[in-house]
C-alpha cells in the first residue's frame, strides 16, 4: 500500500461520496476507486460497503481509518520537519477555541500568522473547554484556547494561563435591571437564563457561582454558540452571563457588573509531545515558547 492510497481512503470517509473524494483529490473518480479496490485486494478484505445511496465503512475499514490518518500525519510531519530546517514553516496548524475567546485577538492572530506562513493550511473549530482538551490530548487539535473556572488544571496537556474575567449580566436594552450599574446575583434568580449546555465548564463557571450563593434559577434555553445565545437576549427571551471581556463587542444588549459574579481564567493548551514547526510558530505568535 501506499499513501495516496491511504488519502484516498480517508477521502472517501470523510465525503462519504467516491465523487466528491475524487474532487478533493484532484484525480478522476475511475482511478480513485481503482486504486482503493487494489488496497482491498492487498488487505484482503473491503474497505467500504457501496449502494446506489450512500457510502459507509465496512469494520475493517473503521479499523484501518485511525493508522492511515497517523500514517498520512506521519508523512505531513516530516515534510514540515525538512521544510523547518530550510527555514520555511508548512504543513497543517488545528486551533481550538471556546466561542467566547476574549484573552486573544484570535481572528488577528490567524491573520498574521497566515502572513507569515503563506504554506500552512490553518483550521479552526469552535467547541466546549472539555471537548478542546480532548482533542489536544489525543492530537486532533495543535493547540486549543479555553475557559476554565478558577483552580481548574487540564490534564494529559501543556498549558498556560492568559487571563481572569469575571461574567456580567447581559439583557436586553428594555430590561427593568437594564440600568443598574451592579446587581447582586439573588436579584437574578427569578430571570430566565440562557446559558451553555448542562455538564459544561461554560455552564459550571455560572451554577457554582449561583450555588454559592444560595440562589436558585431556571435555564430553559441551552446553547453551544455564543453568538445564539446573544441574538435570543437580544430577542427577549431571557438573561445571558458572559466574560467582561467578550461583551464590548455586543451591540443591541446591555450588560451589568454583578457583585458577586463567576469568574473564569483563559487558558492555552497544547501538546506535551514535541509541537510541529507549525504549532511551534503559532504558540510563538501568543507568546508560548513551548
Amino acid at each position: 500500500m501506499d499513501l495516496q492510497q491511504m488519502r484516498y481512503v480517508v477521502a472517501v470517509a470523510d465525503t462519504g461520496n467516491f465523487t466528491r473524494a475524487a474532487e478533493r483529490c484532484l484525480v478522476v473518480q475511475s482511478a480513485l476507486s481503482h486504486q482503493i479496490a487494489k488496497l482491498e485486494r492487498e488487505l484482503g478484505a473491503r474497505l467500504f460497503d457501496r449502494t446506489s445511496r450512500m457510502v459507509r465503512l465496512t469494520p475493517a475499514g473503521a479499523a484501518f481509518l485511525p493508522a492511515a490518518r497517523q500514517a498520512l500525519d506521519a508523512a505531513e510531519r516530516a515534510r514540515a520537519e525538512v521544510a523547518a530546517v530550510t527555514g520555511e514553516i508548512r504543513g497543517n496548524l488545528a486551533v481550538g477555541a471556546i466561542p467566547t475567546v476574549a484573552a486573544v485577538d484570535l481572528p488577528n492572530v490567524l491573520k498574521e500568522y497566515h502572513r507569515r506562513h503563506p504554506r500552512v493550511r490553518i483550521s479552526l473549530r469552535t467547541m466546549a473547554s472539555e471537548v478542546l482538551v480532548e482533542q489536544v490530548r489525543d492530537g486532533t487539535l495543535d493547540a486549543a484556547l479555553l475557559g476554565l473556572l478558577p483552580g481548574m488544571e487540564p490534564h494529559g496537556v501543556r498549558h498556560r494561563r492568559l487571563a481572569h474575567d469575571n461574567l456580567v449580566a447581559v439583557v436586553h436594552p428594555e430590561h427593568p435591571l437594564a440600568g443598574e450599574p451592579e446587581v447582586e446575583l439573588r436579584q437574578l434568580a427569578d430571570e430566565t437564563f440562557i446559558d451553555f449546555p448542562a455538564g459544561t465548564v461554560g455552564r459550571a463557571q455560572s451554577d457554582e457561582a449561583f450555588a454559592a450563593s444560595g440562589v436558585r434559577r431556571e435555564v430553559p434555553f441551552e446553547v453551544s454558540a455564543g453568538e445564539l445565545m446573544v441574538r435570543m437576549v437580544r430577542s427577549g427571551l431571557g438573561i445571558a452571563m458572559l466574560p467582561a471581556a467578550f461583551t464590548p463587542q455586543l451591540d443591541g444588549v446591555r450588560t451589568i457588573c454583578v457583585k458577586d459574579a463567576p469568574a473564569r481564567i483563559e487558558v492555552l493548551v497544547w501538546s506535551r509531545f514535541t509541537p510541529s514547526p507549525a504549532a511551534t510558530a503559532f504558540l510563538e505568535a501568543l507568546g508560548c515558547a513551548p
